[in-house]
């Protein structure tokens, strides 16, 4: 069931016409390879900072509030700071710069339709006679 849910995804996602054009282009990672400018090091580290700001502050959150027996801790905080960690995480993206978001975000929508076509693709009658 999962992996007929996982094949009609890929199905639709490689229907789209954007994800076509990016996965017949080759991608030009060169941004990536060079050093950084400091700006563009600011900007990672807000988005990685967002990442460490997001879920372990909600379950922060969801501990204080049980702890407290006071519900209104997860209930207002969490949400809020959810919020917050999205705003440094698009800050972050914007002071990273449009070159770096946008080939990051080609280069992994590829890499992810690489790996679910892998994984929809049927094995071969050898491997499941193996198995």
């Amino acid at each position: 069931m999962i992996k007929k849910l996982v094949q009609n995804c890929l199905k639709n996602l490689v229907q789209k016409q954007f994800v076509q054009r990016i996965l017949q282009e080759e991608l030009d990672l060169r941004c990536l390879k060079r050093r950084p400018t400091a700006r563009e090091q600011f900007g990672i580290f807000l988005v990685l900072l967002s990442y460490v700001i997001g879920w372990p502050a909600v379950a922060f959150f969801g501990f204080m509030s049980l702890y407290l027996r006071q519900p209104l801790v997860l209930i207002i905080g969490g949400p809020l700071t959810y919020g917050i960690s999205h705003a440094v995480f698009l800050v972050g993206v914007y002071i990273a710069g449009k070159d770096y978001a946008r080939v990051f975000m080609k280069w992994s929508i590829k890499k992810v339709c690489e790996k679910l076509s892998a994984a929809a693709r049927p094995l071969p009658a050898d491997a499941v006679k193996a198995k």
